[in-house]
Parts: C-alpha cells; structure tokens; sequence
C-alpha cells in the first residue's frame, strides 16, 4: 500500500467537489461547504487479515 488516500466525498456534507490543500500530503478543500480536512491511513498490527475459513469457523458444521 502506497499509504495515499483520496476522499470520494466530504465527510461533512458530502459533496464531490474535492480539490488537494494545503502543503501537508493528505489536506483536501472542499468546495461546497469551504471545509477543509486530513486524511491518514493507519496500518493495523498485522498487514494480512486472517483467512475468511480461519474466523469462526470451529463447529460451523456441525456433529459429523
């Protein structure tokens, strides 16, 4: 992962009408409600999720 994030919509009216701002990598403006914004990623512990048949499934069959 390249750890670049781009909004498809403003998290406070929703709008598309999203420009970059700003010096910082991550800053957008938007242009309808003129609020600006950060956006970071955050990498969790392990970069791979556990495999879909590993999670919950003890006993997903049944006695047999």
């Amino acid at each position: 992962m390249s750890g670049h994030s781009v909004p498809f919509f403003c998290p406070y009216c929703g709008d598309e009408s999203l420009r970059p701002h700003g010096e910082k990598h991550g800053e957008w403006a938007c242009e309808s409600c003129r609020r600006v914004f950060a956006l970071r990623s955050v990498r969790a512990d392990s970069p791979h999720p556990p495999a879909p048949d590993s999670v919950g499934s003890a006993g997903a069959e049944g006695p047999g």
